[in-house]
């Protein structure tokens, strides 16, 4: 078949857990015998340079990028909170994109599928319609409202709060108004898939999981002992607010019951007020150029999110390279695990500090969990098992 993915990010290099979820659907149709192309938004927050991607990506995707100011405007959100409009699809709005959408469709006819990777690219699906009789699908990593709700609850700032609450609302109208213009909807997990159908979706929706190819393993690295870490985007919302909630409200608990743990900090945008910051035993080490071995150096993740929707992919990540996990229950949603047999389940202060103090005492249970983690990844994340059941499910849809 051949498909147009439209990406709201660019998804190469896969730098982040959206686009290694985007990529993953690239590499999969790919390596399945399927044609791609790939056009996608770039922002200054996700720059694109086109000369630092390998040829053979290149080649393969005749990848396209357009650039969209997605920095927070002041007068934009006020007419959005006067009209009531998702201020977060509003800033996806772009002529560019429409124009350059309509001359691809326009030059290449014969698309089996237009693949849209979020809910706010669906400015642009009259444009499709418009140009392609092509099968136009949601692949949707999380129901994205959801997110906002999450954050506006665990939110103590009552202003702060107000405005989120206001956000959630509008992208929630928004989101679940515009999943019936699409032929299908693949939510990223099967608690997403029936959110949607329980919430007004009419299309069919059916939860495919994120594709992660096998991880690169660099032999002869042996983690440190008595090590946590977390790598994730700071400028993503929930891994900010989760890190500060692990700092102010965790570290201590851990670090009463195991006095030699050490913590390790990795991603992209890491704020001022975190890369100043000093406490015993914690290392702020910034964006990683290999956030696979970064991970191989060190000994247990810790996921501490208090919001989000869908999955969420660095856990696969680690859990694809044998690395024990400790997550809330809200960071582990959507993934198939066994509590304490491929992932370990903390909610609170002192289940965190348990948690650790078991895997750093028993290392047995904690390499155990790491091995049950990789089983479960290698039966459930394959990319090109994943990418024949989407294109299964791509030629049981009858196109409006």
């Amino acid at each position: 078949m051949k498909i147009l993915q439209i990406c709201y990010k660019p998804p190469f290099p896969p730098a982040d857990g959206g686009a290694m979820g985007m990529n993953g659907v690239t590499e999969g149709l790919i390596n399945t015998g399927n044609s791609v192309k790939v056009l996608t938004f770039y922002s200054d927050k996700h720059p694109f340079h086109l000369d630092d991607l390998p040829k053979h990506y290149i080649e393969q995707t005749n990848i396209e990028a357009i650039f969209v100011d997605l920095g927070v405007k002041l007068l934009p959100a006020f007419e959005c909170w006067i009209t009531g409009e998702s201020y977060h699809v509003k800033r996806f709005v772009s002529k560019d994109m429409a124009k350059k959408i309509k001359t691809v469709l326009q030059q290449e006819t014969d698309f089996d599928v237009v693949q849209m990777e979020s809910i706010f690219l669906s400015p642009y699906v009259d444009v499709v319609r418009k140009y392609s009789k092509a099968r136009l699908v949601l692949h949707a990593p999380n129901v994205e409202h959801l997110i906002w709700q999450r954050i506006a609850k665990t939110t103590k700032n009552i202003f702060k709060k107000h405005y989120l609450k206001h956000l959630a609302l509008t992208l929630r109208a928004y989101e679940l108004e515009n999943i019936n213009r699409y032929d299908a909807i693949y939510p990223a997990t099967t608690a997403d898939a029936e959110y949607f159908k329980n919430n007004g979706c009419r299309r069919p929706c059916i939860a495919v999981p994120v594709g992660l190819p096998q991880p690169d393993i660099v032999s002869n690295v042996l983690p440190l002992a008595n090590t946590l870490f977390h790598i994730g985007s700071m400028n993503y919302v929930p891994n900010l607010q989760a890190i500060e909630w692990f700092l102010q409200s965790v570290w201590q608990d851990v670090l009463s019951l195991t006095p030699n743990a050490k913590l390790y900090l990795a991603g992209r945008d890491m704020p001022p007020w975190l890369l100043d910051y000093k406490a015993p035993n914690v290392e702020i080490v910034g964006e990683v150029a290999d956030s696979t071995l970064f991970m191989q150096r060190h000994s247990v993740m810790v996921v501490p999110l208090l919001s989000g929707s869908g999955v969420r992919i660095k856990i696969i990540e680690a859990m694809s390279l044998g690395k024990c996990v400790i997550a809330t229950a809200v960071a582990a949603e959507g993934i198939p695990y066994s509590n304490n047999e491929n992932i370990i389940i903390a909610n609170t202060a002192e289940e965190f500090a348990k948690a650790v103090a078991k895997c750093f005492s028993d290392k047995e249970f904690c390499d155990n969990i790491g091995i049950n983690a990789a089983k479960l990844v290698a039966e459930n994340y394959n990319i090109n098992a994943i990418a024949q059941k989407l294109v299964s499910l791509y030629q049981q849809i009858e196109p409006k």
